[in-house]
């Protein structure tokens, strides 16, 4: 009773103490960063109340919800704001002119909310910024010149809002930056001639704005240009620059749609063109009869004013998925070998549209394989008399974008309901259920008109990228979007185990909200629209960096440990002779029997299961007693079972003893006993779990101290759980 006693005032000292020194910690962040953070949340509306962690404490220390800060001390002495990740929070209002006093943030992300207003001028004061993702809001007024001169902007994405104005031509100073991501706004006036300066531009794009004047031809000079993609604009007037053919680092040239006249550029010296999008222009002429680079799976020429006849040299390109011809004014026969180098193997398939042209008569006899679609109604063949069994090419049908949803049906029985379970379906253990990641993923700019064919290349290209083998990664369903965009819905499972670690959890979420996924050449620049932890929700509603350097928190629990050793000292000593008493004695063979209320005797078997058999994926501490495990016990219940080593074990009298002693402690600041387990020479505690990370953290936790001179085991402290 008297270690009982002492046991449950500890705990409430200890938490006494722990809410004394918490607004001591309120100077770890520089103040006018905290101060600038109360503003950004003042002029933001949060009806879900997403912010309202955002005035309790330091922002570094308290949790405050999506600010992530260095995990180390600055020059200055204090710690700063790293990232703000407030993606897809229901947030309207609009932005803080503080924004600007966060001047060590890399990452800004208000993506996917309804906020309104400017983007402010003082975000150009942020010179550390790398990321500025602000797409999906209702952003309007102009872009501030001075986002120009930041020197570390990576990528820019502000589309999917209501910006007018011009591009400024400070932008041709971002000499660090590969991503213009402005479509999809009100942008007007000429592309700025300079930006044809910038060293490390990849993706350009800028379609459905209401850009005009010349397409400025020195954008051939930049260096490494990806994507060209300027849809839905208005070039009235002006050609298709010819340098333009001299981009041999082109993947991707798109101009749908944007008024423009003259030739058809050659483009047969762009050596790995994978996709050609000049459709719905005044276009004029013949089609260049040269060699289209092997890899392209898209030409789209139609709604244009050309004519002559089709090259034969469409006939060579080995990857073809699309050739859109229609509409125009071209003549001659219909080629009837486009597919000749083509591997329909698989779920290849291949459209060729030429309706709405003059086409005449055939060169060959049409024996297309199955997996080809021939479009030509609306041509002088389909009226005429001599041409024979082409009716069924001359109906006019929609040409439907393939889209769709996995495979996902199964021989397993169901998962169980208890938990949102369910069967990875390519693991390599059969039947085996976790519970997974929903992921919200978007291809922005892909390199081909059909996802079928490449949807492995895909899941290898996804799951390598964030390091997860193969099987880890479903792509549930997917479908186009008006760009053409490429939306999917992804699912990500454990490796072989029920659930994920929070430590995984939090290197997900950072590749994703990083961009830390390398780029692809076919599958082009992708977006984030939602990372949805579902049932991990707690987990991750933590700051995922916030942390503090070791000086720091020992500086910060020092006082506590102080405090609780003078107590831990005297418990120590009323059952260290019982301890030593035994601590050279084999462990008895023989149970003793024990039955305590509200304490469950496990069997080894049972926390063997629950915790992949005690797998490393499963471990998330150790200390002098042994090693902790995460698990999930048959009921659903997540626990920590504390397994101690064999130098640590007692007799089972002892067990048994501090199982009662520790069974007696019921506060709501400590976490609970669930069970034991004592036997095949195994000792194990079962507590509740608490997943809130570690001391170093979030100052709560375990620790445990050790009396100096003595052999005895630790005697382990639990901190007041968070709330």
């Amino acid at each position: 009773m008297l270690q009982s006693g002492l046991l449950y005032l500890c705990s409430i000292i200890i938490t006494l103490y722990f809410a004394h020194v918490q607004p001591t910690t309120a100077q770890i962040m520089a103040p006018w960063e905290v101060d600038a953070l109360r503003a950004i949340k003042g002029s933001l509306l949060d009806p879900l109340g997403r912010l309202d962690s955002w005035n309790r404490g330091d922002p570094c220390v308290g949790n405050w919800s999506r600010v992530i800060c260095y995990n180390a001390t600055a020059s200055d002495g204090y710690f700063h704001v790293q990232e703000l990740q407030l993606l897809q929070l229901n947030l309207s209002g609009t932005l803080a002119p503080e924004l600007g006093q966060l001047s060590h943030m890399k990452i800004m992300d208000f993506m996917w909310n309804s906020i309104s207003g400017s983007i402010p001028k003082e975000v150009g004061n942020i010179t550390s910024l790398e990321l500025l993702l602000l797409n999906g809001n209702q952003l309007s007024g102009s872009l501030p010149e001075e986002i120009g001169f930041l020197p570390n902007l990576n990528r820019i994405q502000i589309d999917q809002n209501h910006i007018s104005g011009s591009i400024p031509r400070s932008f041709a100073n971002l000499n660090n930056t590969k991503h213009f991501h402005m479509n999809n706004n009100s942008l007007s006036g000429q592309i700025p001639p300079e930006l044809s300066r910038l060293p490390s531009l990849v993706h350009l794009l800028l379609d459905n704005n209401n850009l005009s004047g010349y397409l400025p031809p020195a954008l051939s000079k930049l260096p490494k240009l990806l994507i060209i993609q300027l849809d839905n604009n208005n070039f009235s007037g002006s050609s298709i620059p010819s340098s333009y053919g001299n981009i041999t680092t082109l993947l991707k040239l798109s101009l749908r749609n944007c008024s423009l006249e003259g030739p058809v550029p050659d483009v047969t010296g762009i050596p790995q063109l994978g996709y050609l999008d000049l459709s719905w222009n005044q276009l004029a002429g013949p089609i260049p009869s040269g060699q289209l680079a092997s890899n392209i799976t898209t030409v789209d020429l139609s709604h244009n004013l050309l004519n002559g006849s089709i090259p034969r040299s469409f006939s060579s390109l080995p990857n073809l998925q699309r050739l859109s011809l229609d509409n125009n004014n071209l003549d001659g026969p219909v080629p009837s070998d486009i597919w000749q180098n083509i591997d329909f193997n698989g779920n290849r398939s291949l459209v060729l549209d030429f309706h709405n042209n003059s086409l005449t008569n055939l060169s060959s006899p049409l024996t297309p394989p199955a997996n080809v679609t021939i479009l030509l109604s609306g041509n002088p063949i389909c009226t005429s008399q001599n041409q024979l069994n082409i009716s069924q090419y001359c109906q006019s049908a929609p040409v439907v974008v393939p889209g769709g949803s996995a495979n996902n049906s199964t021989l397993c029985q169901p998962c169980s309901t208890d938990l949102p379970y369910e069967i990875i379906l390519m693991s390599p253990i059969q039947c085996i259920c976790a519970i997974p990641l929903y992921v919200e993923y978007r291809l922005k700019s892909p390199g081909f008109w059909d996802f079928i064919p490449y949807e492995v290349q895909f899941q290898q290209y996804l799951s390598s990228g964030l390091s997860l083998s193969l099987y880890q990664l479903e792509v549930s369903t997917f479908m186009w979007e008006e760009g053409p965009r490429l939306k999917m819905n992804l699912k990500l499972f454990p490796n072989n185990t029920a659930l994920f670690n929070a430590k995984e959890l939090l290197r997900l979420r950072n590749m994703f909200t990083g961009w830390l996924i390398r780029d692809s050449d076919i599958f082009g620049p992708y977006e984030l629209i939602d990372f949805d932890p579902g049932w991990y929700n707690n987990i991750l509603q933590r700051p995922t960096k916030s942390g503090l350097s070791t000086g720091a928190v020992v500086g910060v629990v020092i006082a506590a440990f102080a405090a609780a050793a003078i107590l831990s000292s005297l418990i120590t000593l009323i059952i260290l002779r019982r301890r030593l008493k035994h601590s050279s004695k084999k462990r008895a063979a023989k149970r003793v029997p024990m039955k305590i209320d509200g304490v469950k005797d496990f069997t080894f078997e049972e926390l063997s299961n629950c915790t992949n058999d005690f797998s490393d994926s499963a471990l998330v501490g150790q200390g002098g007693y042994g090693k902790v495990y995460r698990g999930v016990l048959a009921d659903g219940t997540i626990a920590a079972i504390k397994r101690a080593q064999q130098g640590s074990l007692q007799g089972s009298k002892e067990f048994f003893t501090e199982i009662e002693l520790l069974s007696r402690l019921h506060h709501r600041n400590l976490v609970s006993l669930l069970g034991y387990c004592d036997e095949e020479d195994e000792q194990m505690l079962v507590y509740e779990y608490m997943p809130n990370g570690t001391l170093r953290d979030n100052l709560s936790g375990c620790f445990s101290i050790y009396l100096a001179g003595t052999d005895m085991q630790p005697l382990t402290f639990l901190l007041p759980k968070q709330h």
